[in-house]
């Protein structure tokens, strides 16, 4: 079986080298092969960078963080909040959409699948990668935290800024990882139906990432497709 690094594409693989060394990625590994050979782990084994694939490090703006995979069948695919096509918007995602609508005045996307988003430069990253199926948040505490917090680290290292979003209080908690004074970060409630309403709900985070983005003289997010196409800005060799 293809070791779980050479999975990630080789530009993040030069970044997080150090991390595959080290005696917790390891022991994550012994877990994952574990897991898969008596259980049903999600997403799919390629799948589980795929958020790394279609965002390049280099070529991140905005980092957006979940906490844990969709734990159902059909719903994973790597990237946070995001399910595939044709798969009912879960709870979270649907009330993300009734904020775009509200912040932006727009009709959000049909479907839930997210990759036009990530295409576009938002890194969408779960701080665990893996769950088992139907158990939500099964595979925490086995290595993953340590790793996407060096995710989280090695973007804030970056001399381009970058907009950093998190959502709730679990995420909040990762801004200690987050050099404040280079790079932007816009937190809120987490858009899940138990909290929404307490700060998420009338928070604007689509109109406030693409005013930074701006700012920066970086190209603004197209956040759905009924969306007019923006000005791109030169992107200042990010």
């Amino acid at each position: 079986m293809t070791r779980l690094h050479d999975l990630l594409p080789a530009d993040w693989q030069a970044v997080l080298s150090r991390e595959f060394e080290q005696e917790y990625f390891h022991r994550l590994e012994d877990f994952l092969a574990e897991e898969t050979a008596a259980r049903t782990i999600f997403p799919p084994r390629e799948d589980i960078f795929r958020a790394f694939r279609l965002t390049p490090y280099r070529q991140a703006k905005v980092l957006l963080l979940g906490q844990d995979p969709y734990h159902d069948h059909g719903q994973a695919q790597g990237l946070c909040f995001s399910v595939p096509e044709g798969v009912r918007p879960p709870p979270s995602l649907r009330n993300m959409y009734k904020e775009m609508a509200s912040d932006l005045d727009l009709a959000p996307p049909a479907g839930g699948n997210l990759e036009f988003w990530a295409e576009q430069g938002i890194l969408l990253l779960n701080a665990c990668l893996t769950v088992r199926a139907h158990q939500p948040l099964s595979h925490r505490k086995k290595g993953w935290e340590i790793f996407t917090d060096a995710v989280i680290a090695a973007l804030s290292r970056r001399q381009e800024p970058l907009i950093f979003v998190l959502w709730g209080n679990y995420a909040a908690a990762k801004e200690k990882l987050i050099d404040a004074e280079r790079h932007f970060i816009l937190k809120s409630a987490h858009p899940s139906p138990l909290s929404a309403s307490r700060g998420f709900f009338g928070s604007r985070p689509y109109s406030r990432i693409n005013a930074r983005l701006q700012q920066l003289g970086r190209t603004p997010i197209i956040w759905s497709y009924n969306q007019p196409a923006p000005v791109r800005q030169p992107e200042f060799g990010f």
